[in-house]
């Protein structure tokens, strides 16, 4: 266990946030991890479920940040990214390709061609 206790049957829950103790709040969303399976919990807060993708993005990069600030060698973009494409990829995502450089030279802008013409 990260913290030392070695007893599996007490549940190691998350202090409050500092702001939550001070100004009240509401918890939408609870997550743990029991035997290796993970539960959830939660409020059902938005008229459209489709808003919990805007949390789920929140979440992403304020973990991104958190790895970031604990681990040497991670910044938080790259692990933001990481997140989003294993989210993604267990989502059913296909992995998209980079674009390959094209060897043809590119075309000129209209505006280019237009001065040329006069």
């Amino acid at each position: 266990m990260a913290n030392g206790n070695d007893d599996p049957r007490i549940y190691q829950a998350l202090a409050l946030p500092e702001q939550a103790l001070e100004n009240g709040g509401l918890e939408i969303l609870r997550l743990g991890i029991v035997n290796d399976e993970l539960y959830v919990s939660a409020l059902p807060a938005f008229k459209a479920p489709a808003q919990w993708g805007e949390v789920l993005a929140e979440v992403a990069v304020r973990l991104g940040a958190i790895y970031a600030a604990q681990k040497t060698g991670l910044n938080k973009k790259d692990v933001t990214i990481e997140i989003a494409e294993a989210f993604a990829a267990e989502m059913g995502a296909r992995p998209v390709k980079a674009a390959k450089a094209s060897k043809k030279p590119a075309k000129k802008s209209a505006k280019k061609v237009a001065r040329k013409k006069r």
